[in-house]
Formats: C-alpha cells, structure tokens, sequence
C-alpha cells in the first residue's frame, strides 16, 4: 500500500512540474500582479467589456496558479503522513484515497492545460433537436438536455435556457442552453454530433426495445475579437409569441425573434427575454456564433469528418451511443471510451468522455483552433 502510495505522489509531482512549464510560472504570477493591481484602478470597469476580458484572463491564471499550488501541498502532505502512519491501517487508507483524488485533480488539469484554442475559454451555447420518430425522441432529447445541465451545475457552469419548443406529448423538440463558464466550450465542443438511445420504451404498452436519435450542436459564444461578417440582407427575421407556462406567463405580444441566414440555412431563436428588443440581440449573438462554429467545423474537415449539422439525424452519423437494454453500456464511437455507469453518465457525469475527447482531438492533432 505505500508503495502505491508513493507512486501515486510521484505522478502529482510529476503533473505539478508539468503544469508549472506550461504556465510559464513566473510570467503568469508576474501576470497575474498586474491583472490584480489593473482590477483595483477606479476607471477600470469604464469599459465594461475590456474589463470583463481582463477579468476573465485573471481568473484562468488565478485557477492554474492555484490549482499548482495545492496539488504541490497535497503531495507534500502526503508524503509527510505517511512516514507518520506507522502502520495505521486507516491513516494509510486515508492517505491513499485522499492521493487518489489528488491525481483525477492533476490528470484533469492537465487536460484543462491543453485548453488553448481561440474560443477555447469562452462561454458556449448547446442546442438539442430531436430526431425523427416523436415522442421516444423527443423524450430522449429532453434526457440530453437534462444530463448537459447536471454535468453544467456539478462543473460551477452557470446554465440559461434561451429557446425550448416542447413535445407533442413529452419531451422537447429542441432546446438551447447558454452555458457560461470558464472553457465551456473547450470541454464541450466535441459534444457535437448525433446521440443515440436504445431501451425498452417508457411509451411503448408492448414494452419493446427502441431506437432513438437526438442532435448536440455547440458553438462558443464570441466577442469583439473573433471577426465574424453578415451581410444584413442575408438575415430573415421572424417574431412571435414566446411560450409558456400558462396564465400570466404567457407572453402576449411577439417578442420571441427568429433569425435565418439564407446562405447557409441557419436558425437560431431566442425567447428568454422580457422584450423583442433582448431576444434579438441574443439571437444575433448565438448566429455570430453559430457561423464562427460552421468556419471551425470547415476547419477541421482537413483533419477528418466534421459533424454535419445538416445530415439527417439517424443512422450512421451517431458519435455516441447509449444501450439501457438488453445490457447497460455508453461507448463514445470517436475515441472507443465506455463505461456501463449508464445511470451516472445520464446523471451528468461526463468527466470520462470529455477528457477522452479532448486527448484524442489533441494526440491527432485535430484541435482546430489552437
């Protein structure tokens, strides 16, 4: 057991070392002095925007000296307590779990360190679309929507839903989720693709086994340093009544907006907010962001197949699929990372695919924005 121990610490220290030359230590704590000292001027959040990109920088440098900083101690500490354990079968134990967590922390990290693209840090959105085939669909898409925001909540990602159209009967036929935080879109951009379910319908009064397929689409909210041209009168505009739940929620005047660009037949709508006036220029935002996806995405067409986020939702374009019967397995059909905690994985824990992911896209050299 110490044995394992020590190596366990070995490989912290070993991820502190690597973590600290990839941050360029004392550039990124000379760094972060200047960010603290500028945060402190009384004319520094005139201009909100460059404060907010200030800020925003301050943080990331803040969490990766810090992140450094406490694997360093736990290894320390570790070492430390195991040459005072003497044989304490539960101090041991102890010693070993707490190092175990230490080393997800560390891997972690150092995925978060690879995190370098363009839009890499930035906020993103995710927009769901059933497939064909009703309410299993739009059922199984409501279940993606539910496991984004669970894995969001249980990240310190801050979720806002923009535009939801319900089911017929349950579900959703779509759904999009503004989900800000610190490399939002860096974790979730290869979420991008067809999702496929198989179970034993909920829907179904002869209890047979079901297909299922629902769309992910993530596109990294984008600000006045990312160039992205739209020629206006390529742009359709469309209002109407924003849903809701009824009574003195529904809304009575058209303040939900549509937006269709022409060229490339994207949609994207907005009806979060209280006015027209909100709603369309969050819906400009998301299509700015939605056309700088689509140059991404041509981006990585070199390197391999992209998402198409026109192909038909179905079979043979699925990136993942999930089997609740007649046995439990997810397996993500890109990097061949599976587990058979479908109940946690539904439950928003995501951890293993999106790491998976993101080794992949950078051991292939896909990662189309660096």
């Amino acid at each position: 057991m110490s044995t394992e121990i020590l190596s366990l610490i070995d490989e912290i220290e070993q991820s502190s070392a690597l973590l600290r030359r990839r941050l360029d230590w004392d550039v990124a704590q000379k760094r972060l002095d200047e960010l603290n000292a500028l945060s402190e001027q009384p004319d520094f959040w005139n201009d909100p925007e460059k404060a907010r990109k200030l800020m925003a920088e301050r943080q990331q440098l803040e969490t990766g000296i810090n992140t450094v900083q406490e694997l360093e101690q736990e290894a320390v500490d570790g070492r430390e307590l195991l040459e005072l354990a003497d044989g304490d079968d539960d101090l041991i134990q102890d010693i070993s779990a707490n190092m175990k967590r230490a080393r997800e922390r560390a891997a972690k990290a150092e995925l978060q360190a690879l995190l370098s693209g363009e839009a890499d840090s930035n906020d993103c959105y995710l927009q769901i679309n059933a497939g064909a085939g009703g309410t299993e669909s739009q059922d199984w898409a409501s279940m993606l929507r539910r496991m984004y925001v669970r894995w969001s909540d249980s990240s310190g990602y801050k979720v806002e839903e923009v535009d939801a159209h319900e089911g017929d009967e349950a579900g959703i036929k779509s759904a999009t989720l503004l989900i800000s935080g610190l490399n939002a879109y860096g974790w979730l951009k290869s979420e991008s693709g067809v999702h496929r379910l198989v179970r034993i319908s909920p829907y179904d009064s002869s209890a047979r086994r079901h297909t299922s397929f629902a769309s992910v689409t993530v596109s990294p909210v984008i600000d006045e340093t990312i160039e992205v041209d739209i020629d206006p009168s390529d742009v359709r505009t469309d209002t109407y009544r924003a849903s809701g739940a009824g009574g003195q929620h529904v809304n009575k005047t058209d303040s939900a907006v549509r937006l269709t660009h022409d060229p490339t037949g994207i949609v994207v709508a907005c009806q979060a907010g209280r006015s027209q006036h909100q709603n369309r220029a969050k819906a400009w935002e998301m299509l700015r962001s939605k056309l700088y996806e689509l140059e991404l995405q041509r981006r990585r067409e070199a390197a391999q197949d992209s998402h198409d986020s026109k192909s038909e939702i179905g079979w043979g374009h699925q990136i993942r699929s999930y089997v609740l019967q007649p046995y439990q397995l997810i397996k993500d059909l890109r990097t061949g990372h599976e587990t058979s905690d479908t109940g946690g994985v539904l439950d928003g824990d995501l951890d293993g695919f999106l790491s998976a992911s993101l080794a992949h896209n950078v051991s292939a050299g896909n990662d189309e924005d660096a």
